[in-house]
């Protein structure tokens, strides 16, 4: 029987992902030009599910203190009379909701209130919202690129298919962080990239090593494998250099990134592992998990000493004495994946700009 831990009071930092945000708030609304007049964002919620009520909410205040134009649409289930919502026809679907919002021009961006229907059906209305009006990121072209580290674009590429990219989208990751000419960044998924802009704040990318390779060193644990956080996020990490161990319930996963002179785009690869989730967590510098269950909760003792911990859940996935090994413990990310979907948003304008000054590029 294993003896029992002393109560040793925290040791770890605790970084507020609202404190990384502020900086990110400043940078937004300069660049929010009032001449230009506010973006608009709509959001469909179709669920009365708390966390996405929730999530709805905390989204209309922050867009409305950034001053940015915020509509949020309930349907379906959610539809109520709610100040500052529109409710429509109790039968129409999230479906309808979202060609209409694409095809409606005064629209800059659409986020969709996930999970409505779970599974291949979710998925589906992911790729129904238009990749021009996609702030989450979510729709396969922009997961296409993450997968294959591809992150500059042409904005015109979006209106074809993944095989007729321009050939200057080849070209590979300058070492900078420098973006090609008449080209601009690819949308990201959000939560990802907000752990990810968490993890540089605290030090754990290296801003001495060449873009692309920042995390190069680091060994990372990323609990969950879902394709809207889990999977994305354990390729970004992989792409940057890192060494990641992707968990789900019924296998683990190593993903690294190996060069190739083949590969214009040397991008992560994944091979099957053997190790359990506590050898995983022995050795990782870096732990994120993001299991939406109350009763999941990551083993303190199993955890590397001084290593870095987030918590990506609504549920709290760490026990209470984190802190005893961990360094840094992040226990929310919400705040910073509101300000990576403010940023989105201003990014999908200047993709509009874009396109209006330019030709679209011809599909043959």
């Amino acid at each position: 029987m294993a003896a029992p831990r002393e109560n040793k009071p925290p040791v770890g930092k605790l970084v507020k992902a609202e404190t990384i945000a502020a900086g990110f708030h400043t940078d937004i609304q300069r660049a929010l030009l009032p001449s230009s007049g506010p973006p608009r964002l709509v959001g469909i919620l179709a669920t009365n599910s708390g966390p996405s009520e929730t999530y709805a909410e905390f989204t209309k205040r922050t867009c409305e203190g950034l001053g940015v134009d915020f509509v949020l649409k309930r349907i379906g289930a959610a539809l109520k009379s709610t100040e500052g919502a529109t409710g429509d026809e109790p039968d129409i679907t999230v479906e309808d909701a979202i060609i209409e919002a694409n095809e409606d021009e005064s629209i800059d961006g659409i986020m969709v209130y996930y999970p409505i229907f779970g599974g291949s059906q979710d998925h589906y209305l992911q790729q129904v919202v238009s990749p021009y009006k996609d702030v989450e990121g979510l729709h396969v072209k922009f997961h296409y690129n993450l997968y294959h580290n591809i992150r500059h674009i042409q904005p015109a590429s979006l209106s074809l298919p993944i095989s007729k990219t321009p050939a200057q989208e080849a070209s590979r990751p300058s070492k900078d962080d420098t973006i090609p000419g008449g080209m601009v960044r690819s949308i990201l998924p959000c939560t990802p990239l907000a752990v990810v802009k968490c993890l540089e704040h605290t030090g754990v990318y290296n801003s001495v090593l060449d873009y692309g390779d920042r995390a190069y060193g680091r060994i990372v644990t990323v609990i969950n494998r879902s394709e809207v956080v889990g999977r994305p996020l354990a390729a970004l990490l992989a792409n940057d250099g890192a060494r990641v161990y992707s968990v789900d319930i019924d296998s683990i996963q190593e993903y690294t990134k190996r060069p190739s002179p083949k590969l214009y785009h040397p991008h992560h690869v994944v091979h099957p592992t053997n190790k359990t989730l506590q050898e995983c967590l022995a050795i990782s510098d870096v732990v994120i998990s993001a299991v939406p269950s109350l009763d999941y909760k990551v083993k303190t003792e199993w955890l590397k000493e001084g290593c870095v911990c987030v918590n990506v859940s609504s549920e709290k996935n760490f026990e209470k004495d984190v802190r005893e090994k961990a360094s840094i413990y992040i226990p929310a990310v919400g705040k910073m994946t509101i300000m990576m979907l403010v940023r989105n948003l201003l990014r999908l304008c200047h993709y509009q700009d874009l396109l209006h000054a330019q030709p679209i590029l011809e599909s043959n």
